[in-house]
């Protein structure tokens, strides 16, 4: 067995107790798991402090002195150990809740200790809650730069702190083994990048000799473990694209020419025609097509998706468009159908509302052939629902559809259809490598000629007159009113504003307007409703929760109002703000706040005023929030254990690693050929799932090592 995967209970000071502790708590079974469980933080060891320099932002820091007296105060849950500390200058406390009695005996006065911690204010003084102690031995003074370890709760309450951790890592790093491994990147990739070598990285990860170092060091890892997720992704995509083949689409026919020709209610942007050759070229090639298309709200996704459907009944296949709701399901039906009676098409409707009649005829004409294009809700993936020749499917914001709902649909013909996703929210290109990196990304990067743009601003409570003035006129002048709230119902313990509340409110401000409410808490049938009310007139003003971020349309309404704005990531707010400025009228976003919002509150509701750019927007909302808290691309808790890349900021890393992994694979396509299993044929297009990416860090780094020799590549 190599040195890394040695089981961690052989490593000095831990053992078999203390290997199920490490296991259970840290996901720490071998020397390799300890030596990438990476500091969070560095601080420098070789500097003491003196109390009177202490602030109270200072982060952890360390301390020489001698302690002057200890004094048990409280009594049960709130018992305290409290020792009072001089560095010779100055006092301060050093405070323990835990393991009073034992403390107690276990420090003297008089002797000389450091001690390292926070230094916190309190009623005129600092103190120290828990801080390592240790004796101060003047022959073997702290020095050099440490590494700072996450520890549980548990853990600490075991007595195991961040400075047991980091002896472990000494121990590991001193062992015999540490000097014969071997590099886990191609040499050519080492000398390519300038990449620091593993052993060197991980002494430097832990131990740095000083801040260049760790900097190059962790250039390295993160390299390393974005170049593996690169590899990983890329390869499947490979294998999958050898395996799976595609209906070939070969003729441009009378739909397609017919409807460009003399049908088409705009002109196409230069956008929209060069992701129309993108896709037109997937199809030709025999092999799935797997493509992403982005494109802002309101930018023609839509119509991208229409043409590339009439590519599909050209060559005499049939096509699917598949909606994650009812609502938006017959909002592209509605708008797909106008278009298609142009010319000829017959296409139909099928949800979990269509009724048994209708839709035994709707199942007929799959089956015949005879219906050539079908849009629908989840409905669509029923085992009755069968095609004569399905070549295309396009689904719309497909991180609202789960694995196996999406899964049905390629099962559907002998050949898996070509499948076009679409998205409204756009995804920071760092994102998209990663979460849709074994997909072809298409952008539609251009809007529609004479949109007018959304005037978005931000307001505080105090400004309610003002705001209430703005949608009085704009209902006078007969248009639409959404006003979204964070809650549902009150809250106490939150002092934000709600549906139910803001409906009574905005029904007493505006009596001459029938007001509609709809919320996650309904039923689908009562939302439905509510939501065809507003949609047809009926009801001017929207009351609701971000249950209409996506797939409402409705080209009368003019303003959007989202109050306790704060409260919303920027991603969330531009989708909001794509509900509007759908018609010809001037639009409005308004973000209400609190008066009181601090000053990165202000700043980052600041870009949605200075922006309508969602890809800025979304850049920006990654840099503020993390990956992990997207919101669209991220709703289904989807987040990447990446020990230390962070995707919000390591973008040219990542990409430098994406070409050495790609530059790999073209000159040894001998590894797409150890993939351990064939691509799922079943889930076609799917990207990396969050337990896939959870596993990275544990199963790829060493797998290669396994199957391929490096010394064959470098």
């Amino acid at each position: 067995m190599n040195f890394f995967e040695s089981d961690i209970k052989y490593l000095k000071g831990v053992g078999e107790t203390r290997a199920r502790l490490l296991d259970a708590e840290l996901n720490i079974r071998n020397f390799r798991d300890l030596l990438y469980y990476f500091p969070f933080r560095h601080i420098d060891r070789s500097r003491f402090y003196n109390i009177r320099e202490f602030s109270g932002e200072m982060p952890h820091v360390q301390v020489k002195g001698r302690f002057i007296s200890f004094d048990i105060e409280g009594e049960g849950a709130r018992k305290r150990l409290v020792g009072l500390f001089s560095d010779g200058k100055s006092l301060m406390q050093a405070v323990w809740f835990s393991k009073v009695n034992t403390l107690k005996d276990a420090y003297k006065t008089g002797t000389d200790y450091v001690l390292f911690g926070k230094p916190t204010p309190y009623r005129g003084a600092y103190n120290m809650a828990h801080p390592e102690v240790s004796v101060y031995n003047p022959d073997d003074p702290p020095k050099g730069w440490q590494g700072v370890y996450n520890v549980t709760d548990k853990l600490r309450r075991a007595g195991y702190s961040p400075k047991y951790l980091s002896g472990l890592v000494k121990n590991a790093l001193s062992s015999p083994g540490f000097a014969s491994i071997r590099d886990t990147m191609p040499e050519e990739v080492v000398r390519e990048f300038h990449l620091m070598p593993l052993r060197e990285a991980l002494v430097n990860l832990h131990f740095p000799r000083n801040t260049e170092l760790l900097q190059k060091a962790r250039e390295r890892m993160k390299f390393e473990e974005l170049f593996y997720l690169q590899l990983h992704i890329l390869r499947y995509a490979r294998a999958r694209s050898r395996r799976i083949k595609g209906v070939i689409f070969g003729q441009i026919g009378d739909y397609f020419n017919g409807f460009y020709n003399r049908c088409l209610p705009f002109e196409l942007t230069g956008a929209q025609k060069r992701v129309l050759r993108e896709i037109r070229g997937d199809m030709r090639t025999g092999r799935q097509m797997n493509r992403l298309l982005q494109g802002d709200v309101g930018s023609g996704k839509t119509m991208v998706a229409f043409m590339t459907m009439l590519m599909a009944a050209d060559n005499s296949f049939q096509s699917a468009l598949m909606a994650p709701t009812e609502i938006l399901a017959t909002q592209h039906y509605e708008t797909l159908r106008e278009w298609a009676e142009r010319i000829g098409i017959n296409i139909r409707l099928l949800t979990g509302s269509t009724r048994a009649k209708e839709r035994r005829e709707i199942h007929s004409g799959l089956l015949d052939g005879s219906v050539h294009m079908i849009v629908g809700t989840h409905a669509l993936i029923e085992d009755t629902v069968q095609f004569k020749s399905l070549g295309l499917v396009v689904i719309d914001e497909q991180h609202r559809f789960g694995v196996a709902q999406r899964a049905k649909m390629w099962t559907k013909n002998s050949v898996p259809p070509h499948v076009l996703v679409m998205t409204a929210t756009p995804i920071p290109r760092t994102l998209a490598m990663t979460v849709y990196g074994d997909l072809d990304v298409s952008v539609i990067d251009e809007l529609p000629p004479g949109r007018k743009p959304i005037t978005t601003i931000l307001r505080h409570d105090d400004n309610r007159m003002e705001v209430n003035r703005l949608l009085g006129r704009e209902l006078q002048a007969g248009r639409q009113v959404y006003i979204v709230y964070p809650l549902i119902s009150d809250n106490p313990k939150l002092e934000l504003k709600s549906v139910e509340a803001g409906y009574e409110r905005v029904c007493g401000l505006f009596p001459g307007y029938k007001v509609c409410c709809v919320h996650g808490r309904m039923s689908a049938d009562v939302k439905d409703a509510q939501m065809q009310k507003f949609i047809s007139g009926e009801a001017r003003i929207l009351v609701a929760t971000t249950v209409i971020e996506v797939g409402v349309n409705v080209p009368n309404a003019s303003v959007m109002l989202i109050e306790n704005a704060e409260r919303f990531g920027l991603s969330q707010l531009h989708q909001l703000r794509g509900r509007v400025g759908r018609g010809a009228d001037k639009s409005y976003c308004i973000l209400m706040t609190r008066p009181n919002i601090g000053g990165d509150t202000r700043k980052r509701l600041g870009i949605m005023t200075e922006t309508t750019d969602g890809f800025l927007i979304s850049e920006a909302d990654m840099k503020l929030r993390g990956p992990g808290d997207m919101e669209g691309t991220q709703q289904s808790g989807l987040a990447f254990a990446l020990n230390i890349a962070n995707l919000a900021t390591d973008g040219q890393i990542l990409t430098y690693a994406r070409r050495a992994a790609l530059r790999v694979l073209n000159s040894h396509p001998e590894l797409v050929e150890t993939q351990g299993s064939d691509p799922d044929t079943s889930e076609g297009f799917l990207p990396l799932s969050a337990d896939s990416i959870n596993t990275l860090r544990l199963e790829l780094r060493y797998r290669f090592m396994k199957q391929v020799n490096w010394s064959l590549i470098s």
